[in-house]
């Protein structure tokens, strides 16, 4: 296998797993197409954590720098209990940044088209075969050297082929929202920080608070699916305002928008390719939002699949994508089974549970790889 060079991939799905793995093949030579099965490209959800191992992959990407005047680096992640503080973390400067996902999504579209990334829109791939080959809604069916599954959790390429799964599902979910941030409405306290705000008393409700930028505050609240209350959108303000009173400058205009919730969970694969497919993102490793790595581990499988797949030591596809997963699958394995502890157990709510353990997924450098080799 020699670089990218004449070799064509398609890939399905115009998120950040999509966007990254078309990308990162583009810029090793590859022809690549993307599928968005939606009218126009558009990020899903609210705003985002970006953490070392993603920031390395965006920076290797040509991304990184557009989007640090759009984004900034919180002094601390604050946890408070009861509007106690309990922890204030700074990561020993870990490189990390928040940022709304309009803005980071943006930034990976402009990227992946400057890298000569062919993009169609309402344009949904419904099949794959391992063989490599795709089929459209339409019924128009494409050859591919590598098929990326990057279509999210109800992956139509995964279910095509039928991946073998095990889905968790747990008591809570989260409404995500960006709003003003309004910082000078709140009264004391370094409302630059990231805040986890807890209660458990009268009942269990979380407030993440996270701002991006200095207009765009993102928002995610935290109740149990059955908490009908907690868990309807738009959000109640008499409730939210009424066990978080200080926050009621972000809560009300929060109040007016129309969002989504998301119970939480844990889709672990029995394998992540089958052939010359691979499932990146949502589609091969959804997880839990605790410890904020779901686009992060989507972005470092993306880049490395990329470089496994143009590594001339491999003779297939195939080698490729097996020594890709034994490579890189540990780390997502892991950061899945934290991130579904601590959404499991509510353990967020200690404060300091960033140990150098738990921070394994973020500290890790995807880019500092030479090429593996076949394994």
């Amino acid at each position: 296998m020699v670089d990218g060079q004449g070799r064509h991939a398609e890939v399905a799905g115009g998120g950040f797993a999509g966007l990254a793995a078309a990308a990162a093949l583009a810029q090793r030579g590859w022809s690549v197409t993307m599928h968005e099965k939606g009218a126009e490209l558009r990020a899903l959800g609210a705003g985002i954590v970006m953490w070392n191992n993603s920031l390395k992959v965006l920076d290797a990407l040509g991304m990184l720098s557009v989007l640090i005047p759009r984004s900034m680096t919180p002094p601390f992640y604050e946890t408070r209990v009861q509007n106690e503080i309990v922890s204030q973390e700074d990561f020993d400067g870990l490189h990390w940044r928040t940022m709304t996902r309009k803005d980071l999504h943006q930034v990976m579209v402009d990227g992946a088209m400057r890298l000569g990334v062919e993009i169609r829109v309402d344009s949904e791939v419904v099949a794959a075969d391992p063989s490599g080959w795709i089929e459209l809604a339409n019924g128009e069916r494409r050859e591919a050297d590598l098929v990326v599954g990057a279509d999210g959790v109800a992956s139509k390429v995964r279910e095509s082929i039928g991946f073998g799964q095990k889905r968790s599902r747990y008591d809570d979910g989260i409404t995500r929202l960006i709003v003003p941030r309004n910082k000078e409405k709140l009264g004391p306290g370094n409302w630059d920080n990231v805040i986890d705000f807890w209660r458990f008393e009268p009942r269990v409700l979380r407030v993440l608070y996270v701002p991006c930028n200095e207009n765009d505050l993102y928002i995610a609240l935290m109740a149990p699916i059955a908490d009908k209350e907690g868990s309807t959108v738009p959000i109640s303000l008499d409730l939210w305002a009424e066990h978080f009173p200080h926050l009621r400058p972000i809560l009300e205009p929060a109040a007016k928008l129309h969002g989504r919730y998301d119970g939480y969970q844990t889709n672990v694969l029995d394998t992540w390719s089958a052939g010359s497919v691979a499932l990146v993102g949502d589609a091969g490793h959804a997880m839990c939002p605790a410890l904020g790595q779901g686009a992060g581990c989507a972005l470092v499988n993306a880049y490395t699949l990329a470089q496994n797949v143009s590594d001339p030591a491999f003779l297939t596809i195939a080698d490729a994508l097996q020594a890709w997963e034994i490579e890189e699958r540990p780390y997502t394995d892991r950061c899945q089974s934290r991130s579904a502890f601590f959404a499991d157990t509510r353990s967020m709510s200690k404060g300091n549970q960033f140990t150098d353990e738990v921070l394994e997924t973020a500290k890790y450098d995807p880019t500092a790889k030479t090429a593996l080799g076949a394994l």
